[in-house]
């Protein structure tokens, strides 16, 4: 699974209580995954109307959730690489991103992070690789050996 992926080609998703570490994987693979606990949505109906307001595609492990809501998509699995085959199998992309485009905490975009801009002291030295920071909570990401682990799992399946 490589290549580079247009993170503007992705549907963007919101994703129930019960997918939070599936949206983490989404987000390395480019999509736009907001998660409901994020906003602290746990409601049906709250759900579909954030889905709806925001024009997301609902993910949820709920079924009778998905049949209430137009174009939701139903996960059975209870973990990730379950949840992400059978996202594969309904069609998604699931090539991770040539570059981190999404923060995995809280779902902002990412803005790389210049040189001599100031880094934190857990993120790689100037030159020993690019840095990205969330533009919404400012957490700082590289492609380290998280990425490589979440890219291992995408291979697996």
């Amino acid at each position: 699974m490589s290549g580079a992926v247009d993170p503007a080609n992705r549907e963007p998703l919101l994703l129930d209580a019960m997918l939070g570490k599936l949206a983490t994987y989404l987000r390395v693979c480019g999509y736009d995954a907001a998660y409901a606990l994020d906003d602290g949505v746990e409601d049906d109906d709250r759900l579909r109307d954030l889905a709806a307001a925001e024009g997301r595609r609902l993910v949820t492990r709920d079924r009778a959730l998905a049949a209430s809501t137009p174009g939701a998509v139903v996960v059975t699995e209870r973990d990730v690489e379950g949840q992400l085959r059978e996202l594969r199998d309904a069609g998604f992309d699931l090539t991770p991103a040539a570059r981190p485009t999404r923060c995995g905490a809280c779902n902002g975009r990412l803005e790389p992070v210049d040189a001599g801009d100031p880094r934190p002291d857990y993120a790689p030295d100037e030159g020993d690789a690019p840095v990205w920071r969330c533009v919404d909570c400012g957490q700082c990401f590289w492609t380290g050996s998280h990425w490589d682990d979440v890219r291992a799992t995408l291979r697996r399946l």
